[in-house]
């Protein structure tokens, strides 16, 4: 981290509430907003899935509404005011079930955030999007939106964007909406091809963007790259933004959980630092670090995890160089292992073909976090190889598993990871097949 950035610590504790409760920052227009921002995409379920889990029957991935009326019960009480969804989560149930929670509370008590997640062609024209920009103040029973995004601007090319935005007229559309006061704040969330993260910033001066939705946490600070040579660094983002003024909304700061469990070589690491501190508070200390990011957002599904998450920012202790150093060899550590960057967010569903790509994924990243992959000259050999194989056909049905990908690659432009799904895909299932052969030799 920079040093100025180090040395700017009197700006985020003057932004403590007097309490000692939760840290807030200040957006362009002088709104206190929460350092942690409730992300409505892994909304609680009735049967504890994923809200996007496509694979399920329309019984079990309902979505709990109790559950999340007392989500968000608690988080306002707890000083929380900020709320992120979009038409596009939670199999398009998401805006209508946080509606439904937030309009029991005044609404000068929170801000929402949503999204013109206009990705099918058939949703590019003007009057689609004004349409989708309607129908969410409908679904959120509000008659304006706080913070307003271009949803994932970089998701399949540039050409893909300026149709999603530029050539409808969409984005001059919207401007008028800020004009108007149905549109408070807006600004654009970016994943995918960096030409139209750079036609953002190019065009500040014309659009005056209230700010940006980034990726962000301590692995993709310098590593993104190394994960894929198409992906820009969080560093480079974040630094582009605070030379603009823009304030930065963060998005992923655990990699979709991932940097919530590690195995044993990492864990011990960070509990050196702290035995009393869990993993996951690392990450969102270290996005809290940097002035310029307004708030943080997390999939919370687990009421404990919103009481955690609550508790790590309330207040915000910024992390010393010390640790930051320690973050950095953590990361390092971390890419050392053979985890595929999937966050679980589901884009990439449902598969034509029927498979659970976020779930083959899943089984293969949990073996490698917790350090029970075969390795070959390993006594354990024998023993992982076939703990592996049993949790893969337990958890993901025959049907669905790696060995049916056609590579049709439909899921390519989906995924914000941008990860070659088809290939992992392949990979994984000759993997898989070698392992199954092994076994029925022993």
């Amino acid at each position: 981290m920079a040093q100025k950035e180090l040395d700017r610590r009197e700006f985020l504790a003057g932004l403590v509430g007097a309490n000692g409760g939760m840290t807030y920052r200040e957006d362009l227009h002088g709104n206190k907003v929460s350092l942690l921002g409730y992300g409505a995409m892994r909304l609680p379920t009735c049967d504890g899935g994923h809200a996007n889990n496509w694979m399920k029957d329309a019984s079990s991935k309902a979505i709990d509404q109790d559950e999340v009326n007392a989500h968000i019960d608690y988080a306002l009480e707890h000083g929380v005011n900020y709320f992120d969804t979009s038409p596009a989560y939670c199999r398009g149930e998401s805006e209508t079930v946080l509606g439904r929670a937030l309009s029991r509370h005044p609404r000068s008590s929170y801000f929402i955030a949503t999204k013109l997640s206009n990705f099918a062609p058939q949703q590019y024209s003007l009057e689609a999007c004004k349409k989708m920009f309607a129908d969410s103040l409908a679904k959120l029973q509000t008659d304006y939106i706080d913070y307003y995004l271009l949803h994932a601007i970089g998701n399949g090319g540039f050409e893909t964007f300026s149709k999603r935005y530029i050539e409808n007229g969409a984005i001059d559309w919207l401007v008028e909406e800020r004009k108007a006061g149905r549109i408070r704040n807006l600004g654009f969330s970016f994943h995918g091809d960096p030409k139209a993260f750079e036609w953002c910033i190019e065009h500040h001066d014309k659009y005056h963007w209230d700010f940006c939705q980034i990726q962000m946490n301590y692995v993709d600070w310098l590593h993104a790259k190394e994960t894929n040579s198409r992906n820009l660094d969080a560093k480079y983002l974040y630094e582009t933004l605070d030379a603009k003024n823009i304030p930065a909304i963060i998005m992923e700061p655990l990699l979709g959980g991932r940097l919530a469990r590690f195995n044993y070589a990492v864990s011990a690491k960070l509990k050196a630092l702290d035995p009393a501190k869990s993993i996951a508070s690392w990450a969102f200390r270290f996005c809290g670090t940097f002035p310029r990011v307004l708030t943080i957002l997390s999939g919370m599904t687990y009421r404990e995890h919103l009481v955690e998450n609550i508790s790590t920012l309330s207040p915000l202790v910024p992390l010393t160089e010390h640790e930051l150093a320690v973050l950095e060899e953590a990361a390092v550590l971390m890419l050392q292992n053979k985890t595929i960057p999937c966050n679980l967010c589901q884009y990439c569903m449902p598969c034509p073909y029927g498979l659970d790509i976020p779930g083959i994924f899943d089984q293969w990243n949990k073996a490698c976090v917790e350090d029970r992959l075969p390795v070959s000259g390993e006594e354990r050999y024998a023993v992982n190889r076939r703990k592996f194989l049993r949790e893969y056909d337990r958890a993901i049905e025959h049907l669905r598993q790696a060995e049916h990908c056609i590579g049709c690659g439909r899921c390519l432009s989906h995924c914000p990871q941008r990860i070659d799904i088809p290939k992992r895909l392949a990979e994984l299932d000759a993997t898989v097949a070698e392992w199954r052969k092994e076994e029925r030799n022993v």
